[in-house]
């Protein structure tokens, strides 16, 4: 008599089923973590060019701040100048594009500046985050979901309105 050993095919059907129920409840999960990994990161970067922008109004700018990270303006841009890094200087990092926008000073108004990140993808399964953010002079950070009320304005400093201050 000749016993075959081996799996039968509902068994081996029965184990790929587990493992796509499985991938399923674990995959959303995991992608999920990686959009809050990524505004974990925004908002550290924020954090880092608010910094940037201190130093160099207070060592470049003579009091005013950079009109950008990566130039344009004709003045030192904070990646010239090494305040920060050259992933964060492109305008782009962990699936963040940042911008920021600088208002020289006056004799009567003081210089300010605003500093924002948006995910650059905002939808679909390579999604890199659901919040935009925003920090301006004084250094609150502001976040408001993709498409929020959040704004700023320019009266005769910056101002942002709208969004959620999230701790600094």
């Amino acid at each position: 008599m000749n016993k075959q050993k081996g799996f039968s095919l509902i068994e081996l059907l029965i184990v790929v089923v587990v493992i796509g129920v499985i991938a399923a409840i674990a995959i959303p999960n995991l992608l999920a973590s990686r959009r809050s990994a990524n505004e974990g990161s925004a908002i550290s970067s924020l954090r880092t060019i608010h910094s940037a922008q201190m130093s160099y109004a207070t060592t470049y700018g003579g009091g005013a701040y950079a009109g950008n990270m990566s130039g344009g303006n004709g003045l030192p841009t904070l990646a010239g100048v090494n305040l920060v890094d050259g992933n964060l200087g492109s305008t782009r990092k962990d699936g963040y594009l940042f911008a920021t926008y600088a208002i020289a000073p006056t004799s009567t108004v003081p210089a300010t500046f605003i500093v924002g990140g948006a995910p650059i993808t905002t939808s679909g399964v390579a999604q890199t985050g659901v919040r935009s953010f925003l920090a301006a002079t004084d250094g609150v950070i502001y976040a408001d979901v993709i498409g929020g009320t959040m704004d700023w304005t320019r009266s005769p400093t910056i101002v942002v309105t709208g969004g959620t201050q999230i701790g600094n």
